[in-house]
């Protein structure tokens, strides 16, 4: 049995490892918030979204739009899969409650342990079983119809009347039957654990005198020696069944694994579309290209991390069709570190297979997502800033892919503008020669001004300033500005002060000499 619910033909991979720029993924894109919003204090939701977001950078968009549809789903049978996520739990319970001893030293208590949990694990089947009859056909995506028509194909009649009779022999109400054959030294070798056929009144056959001719003896109560001889030949005659019956268990118990861990993705998806309905904000299933098209275009886009922790309204954003390069400039604190991660942070989550918060979202699936944000200073002295930066898009370079996309923070400032902006300039122009689709954020003029002239088709967004420099966090097109309006920063810092403090000083001190 498969569930199939993340991929059309294989399962989750729940050892894939995350993307070796994880840490930074999460810390410029502010990943964290979106990830608590998904797992609503629940450690196992958590590790799911986690793991199917930051590894979502692998799927192609025949898969997006196979969980897509599965989404849609889950979000029209709310409480059908809160249900199936709980009878994907149960049997971990159940095993709780029942002494397996998985070694191979001791195959009866084995076999004894695997089959008390199947029959416990027989009433979690019939549970899902059930679900799929009375619900199946509320579900209209690929992946739930199949996973359905798997249940009502494999949990039918037939199969639990066949663990009934399987469970009811090895039990072994009626004693073990097990042949054996003698080898070197009289010593015993291919044991056998046989059917037992019971014939209608054979104890009454064996007590007149008529029953089939054999061997018996009796062990005496005290005798400890045969008792151990007895047992390790039992043990032997046990050892393939009880095998076959771990691997059963195994079997069944990996499926309802995997299929707790598929659900708790579309869970967190639930969780968090909860929580954004309660704030009245709406999303739409985005439209994904191949990776060849290089396209991005959206309309009302929201940055999810600001609609999650602000009480009030987020400014949404709007972009035309771009290809490779987007330039965002403007003033300060005026929305563009934000409209960068409402970017980042939207084709992680249309690769993962969930809804945007906006209007309307496409974009190419990307095989590599990178951030190159300004950082802090290194208090440990081992190197300037701007080291710093070129060491890390080294780092980048080197883990780059076929179809990746970078985002640029305000990068290679920690240098003067000339040569901040030169070596800024080059390294896009490299990337841009492979194909790498670039959104750079800057506050550098003289790199604005010569990406413009360096290519023609890139989009230049400018972020909005309305008047009196008030901020409205929205970025329209524009062309790039010689100031990034640092006076309006000033005048908030000191907005009590009717003058500058340094003219106020000169005007304090003493008259010079003549």
């Amino acid at each position: 049995m498969k569930a199939f619910l993340m991929y059309r033909d294989q399962d989750f991979d729940r050892e894939r490892p995350l993307p070796p720029n994880e840490p930074d993924l999460r810390q410029d894109l502010e990943l964290d918030t979106l990830f608590a919003a998904m797992a609503a204090g629940d450690d196992f939701l958590l590790k799911a979204a986690t793991k199917a977001v930051l590894t979502s950078l692998a799927v192609d968009v025949d898969t997006i739009r196979y969980r897509q549809a599965i989404l849609r789903d889950c979000l029209d049978n709310v409480e059908v899969i809160h249900r199936l996520y709980a009878i994907s739990m149960e049997p971990i319970e159940r095993k709780k409650h029942i002494y397996l001893a998985f070694g191979g030293r001791y195959p009866g208590s084995a076999l004894s342990g695997s089959v008390n949990l199947l029959d416990a694990l027989k009433a979690v089947l019939r549970e899902l079983a059930a679900v799929g009859r009375d619900h199946g056909g509320k579900f209209r995506s690929e992946g739930f119809r199949n996973f359905f028509a798997m249940i009502a194909t494999e949990l039918d009649d037939d199969y639990f009347r066949a663990i009934d009779d399987h469970l009811a022999r090895l039990k072994f109400r009626n004693g073990v039957l097990i042949s054996a054959q003698l080898g070197p030294g009289n010593r015993g070798r291919n044991y056998v654990l046989r059917k037992q056929v019971v014939e209608k009144w054979e104890w009454l056959k064996e007590k007149l005198g008529y029953g089939r001719p054999g061997y018996r003896f009796t062990l005496h109560p005290r005798d400890e020696a045969g008792f151990r001889a007895l047992s390790e030949i039992r043990d032997r005659g046990l050892a393939a069944a009880a095998g076959t019956m771990l691997q059963s268990t195994d079997h069944i118990l990996d499926f309802f694994a995997m299929l707790r861990t598929e659900l708790a993705f579309y869970i967190g998806c639930i969780n968090l579309r909860d929580r954004l309905a309660a704030k009245g904000v709406t999303f739409c299933f985005p439209d994904p290209a191949p990776a060849e098209e290089r396209r991005l275009s959206f309309e009302g886009l929201r940055e999810p991390g600001l609609l999650l922790s602000l009480a009030g309204p987020v400014m949404a954003n709007d972009l035309r069709e771009a290809q490779t390069l987007i330039v965002v400039t403007g003033a300060n604190q005026g929305g563009k570190s934000t409209f960068l991660r409402s970017v980042g942070v939207a084709q992680l989550m249309m690769q993962a297979g969930m809804f945007v918060p906006a209007d309307s979202f496409s974009a190419n699936v990307c095989d590599g997502l990178f951030t190159h944000y300004r950082r802090e200073e290194d208090t440990g002295l081992r190197s300037g800033k701007f080291d710093e930066e070129l060491r890390r898009m080294s780092g980048i370079v080197d883990e780059i892919t076929a179809n990746p996309m970078i985002l640029f923070n305000e990068s290679f400032a920690a240098t003067n503008e000339r040569e901040g902006s030169e070596i800024a300039r080059q390294i896009v122009a490299a990337l841009l020669e492979k194909r790498v689709k670039i959104v750079f954020v800057t506050h550098m003029y003289e790199l604005a001004s010569r990406l413009a002239k360096d290519d023609p088709e890139a989009i230049f967004l400018r972020a909005e300033r309305g008047a009196g420099g008030r901020r409205t966090f929205r970025l329209v097109e524009g062309p790039p500005l010689q100031t990034s309006y640092g006076r309006d920063l000033y005048a908030q810092v000191f907005e009590e002060i009717d003058e500058p403090l340094g003219l106020r000083m000169l005007a304090d001190a003493p008259p010079l000499a003549e």
